[in-house]
């Protein structure tokens, strides 16, 4: 069968999981590497270096000390949530196959780094990545709250099926979940220079909004219509 190439100037909800359904993410230094991962080769120029730092608690990711060109982007990353086996992006193509050789380089880089870490072989991901293009506004709308509010189910697994019976407990935890663009999007800065977030906020009238919106999604959605947006 053949794979629709994405169409440039397009946004996609891009995600993938570990092979049998494994944990991709053991640590937090592996939810750093995969986040330096998603700045550094965001560009049409390859990678200068794949170590990589992170300046006091939150993201000036990139490679220290050495000089290089301002960033081509091939991607607008505008949304990301990393979960223990898989991960979620929104993501805007920028250049022609800009999504494919983005995301080309960003799994080979961290099953690189994943598998020399754990002293495994072989593929971490299962198969290639999967993309949907958003195509209607209530898809665009709500992708990205659906998308944050995945932590969710690390501690609550039937949340989405049986809601909360403490919603500011599930709000306390999502404002402390580091491994996604949640925080950043709410005006607290966390991986700033990740992702590219002037449409969404500016669609969503700023952060204080944003942080609102999602929230009423979490208590009004059903489990039908988050059963909509994706089967994953």
């Amino acid at each position: 069968m053949i794979r629709i190439k994405p169409v440039t100037n397009e946004i996609y909800h891009v995600y993938n999981r570990g092979v049998d359904k494994r944990k991709i993410f053991l640590s937090d230094e592996d939810h750093c590497r995969f986040i330096h991962d998603l700045f550094e080769f965001n560009d049409v120029a390859p990678a200068i270096k794949l170590n990589y730092y992170f300046k006091n608690q939150y993201s000036e990711v990139g490679s220290p000390n050495i000089k290089r060109k301002p960033r081509k982007m091939i991607v607008e990353i505008m949304a990301f949530c990393l979960m223990p086996n898989h991960f979620h992006l929104i993501l805007k193509q920028k250049e022609e196959d800009g999504i494919a050789d983005f995301m080309q380089k960003l799994g080979a880089g961290y099953t690189g780094y994943f598998n020399q870490k754990y002293e495994r072989s072989g593929v971490l991901f299962q198969g290639k990545y999967k993309f949907i293009r958003l195509i209607n506004e209530p898809h665009f709308v709500h992708l990205p709250n659906y998308i944050h509010l995945n932590p969710l189910s690390i501690e609550n697994p039937d949340w989405k099926d049986k809601g909360f019976k403490n919603y500011k407990e599930a709000i306390s935890f999502l404002e402390k979940y580091r491994w996604s663009s949640f925080l950043d999007y709410i005006g607290k800065k966390n991986f700033p220079s990740v992702t590219q977030r002037d449409l969404l906020l500016n669609f969503f009238k700023g952060p204080e909004n944003y942080k609102e919106e999602t929230f009423k999604w979490l208590e009004q959605t059903s489990s039908d219509e988050i059963n909509d947006l994706i089967t994953f």
